[in-house]
């Protein structure tokens, strides 16, 4: 949940209760972690230029991206600002990043005054979807857009209100995630109220028939059981238009989590989601700071991509998320599993980061290629400790780069993990608590990969607040063979 959103949530109500859990979920035993051995095909041996996309003065954060299946050369990012009281901002390239439209979206009408918790998305018709959180009088709803001109305007299609087991309790959505398939579109995001704010886990969704043409959003879908609680998650498409929700169950406590998927198998159809399926545990709760992130902290951050393409993996679901080793320690990694039977059964969850590093790696992100099947992961990495103030620092780990990895073998053997960002981030330097954000995004289409990050390196130097200052939204495009 972002930093403006709880600024608001105190406004809207006045009293709200501050229910955090007594004692810490027992933790399970963590997952062991398990090195992969190199792709055997050619992998990034120098970083690829970066791009200052928001050139913008403030702090951007939960850094969304995505790339048009019809135009991969056209990519929209967009980002948190922490100078604009409502809205986001955009920025939209045809030529692949060299050139930019910069502007701010959702200050007002016609997509209404936009808080935060951003996603992009586009579908195969051309359809680029955003799925936001609203403040003003509709506090907490979700805000669902879309632009069918390569993300230059936007249309509001919809405004989800999420409800509860109880008539006449208002509930408030965070961090709604959004996803695509062949023919549909979905979000989820988790419910919750005053009185409880561990909340549901909820998704709705549309049938899309072509660019342009979608039906109605469908009324919210609740997760069934206690274990249908949490947040923090990921929304996935398959290629049957089944539709999973990935999330962490404990939000409250800074140890420990477990990670949880539900697939509703038809999904516009009736059936509705099955019981969650226990898909990996995490060291890391919902409240854990770091160095890296002193002021807002990190959580396990599950996310998922699902293959519906064409390809030899079709119907392969994977998802990634933070694991701390030992437990309450600042030694993250990104942990990897897969399914192939729509999440009923997953493999072993195995370590991404090539160098088992002891140093601090969070917020993973992931994302298919549909059109190749091959899987990219990036995330925040602090194995460089020398950061840009000078040789000779040391732990802890506050000096922040953005890495990555990708397979082109269904996610068995993964290429040396690279860096991306030119320069070294340090959080701390921002003016601002919310760190790096709740989140980032990467996007895969045509053997193009494009990670998008905050960075305040000012390695580009275009950031208008300087070097180690405020951050700014970057990314990067790195051609996969």
């Amino acid at each position: 949940m972002s930093m403006r959103f709880l600024r608001l949530l105190a406004t809207a109500i006045p009293v709200m209760t501050a229910a955090v859990l007594a004692t810490s979920m027992a933790a399970p035993a963590a997952e062991t972690a398990h090195h992969l051995a190199a792709a055997p095909v050619s992998h990034q041996s120098a970083i690829p230029p970066n791009v200052d996309v928001s050139e913008m003065l403030g702090n951007h954060a939960d850094d969304t991206i995505a790339a048009n299946p019809l135009d991969p050369l056209n990519v929209v990012a967009v980002s948190l600002a922490s100078t604009l009281p409502q809205g986001l901002f955009e920025g939209v390239t045809f030529n692949g990043g060299r050139t930019w439209s910069r502007r701010v979206i959702g200050s007002g009408p016609p997509l209404g005054e936009i808080c935060c918790d951003e996603q992009v998305a586009w579908d195969r018709y051309g359809n680029l979807w955003l799925s936001y959180l609203l403040n003003t009088h509709t506090l907490g709803n979700v805000g669902i857009a879309v632009s069918t001109n390569g993300g230059l305007t936007f249309t509001k299609v919809t405004e989800i209100v999420p409800t509860g087991p109880k008539r006449g309790t208002k509930q408030f959505a965070d961090q709604p995630h959004l996803a695509v398939g062949p023919n549909s579109v979905w979000v989820s995001w988790n419910s919750s109220s005053a009185a409880n704010q561990r909340g549901y886990v909820q998704a709705a969704g549309a049938r899309v028939t072509g660019l342009g043409r979608f039906g109605p959003f469908s009324k919210p879908e609740t997760v069934p059981t206690a274990n249908g609680q949490g947040d923090y998650g990921d929304t996935a498409v398959g290629p049957d238009g089944q539709v999973m929700v990935i999330y962490e169950s404990n939000i409250l406590t800074r140890c420990c989590s477990r990670i949880y998927a539900a697939v509703d198998p038809d999904g516009l159809g009736p059936k509705g989601f099955g019981r969650p399926v226990l898909v990996g545990r995490s060291n890391v709760g919902g409240i854990y700071t770091i160095p890296a992130a002193p002021g807002q902290g990190i959580d396990a951050n599950p996310k998922a991509g699902w293959d519906f393409g064409g390809g030899k993996f079709r119907g392969r679901v994977y998802a990634v998320w933070t694991q701390a080793t030992p437990r309450n320690s600042d030694n993250l990694n990104t942990e990897l599993t897969y399914s192939d039977n729509d999440g009923r059964t997953w493999a072993k969850a195995v370590r991404l980061d090539d160098h088992q590093t002891v140093n601090s790696e969070f917020y993973p992100a992931i994302a298919v290629d549909q059109a190749t099947g091959d899987v990219a992961v990036g995330w925040y990495d602090c194995r460089n400790r020398l950061g840009n103030q000078g040789p000779g620092c040391q732990p802890p780990d506050y000096y922040t780069q953005f890495w990555a990895t990708y397979s082109t073998n269904g996610g068995v053997t993964w290429v040396p993990d690279f860096q991306v960002s030119k320069g070294t981030s340090d959080a701390r330097d921002d003016h601002d608590s919310f760190d790096f954000g709740d989140y980032t995004h990467v996007a895969f289409q045509s053997h193009l990969f494009y990670p998008a990050w905050s960075d305040n390196s000012n390695s580009t130097g275009t950031n208008p607040n300087g070097t180690l200052n405020m951050l700014d939204l970057y990314m990067a495009r790195i051609v996969v063979p």
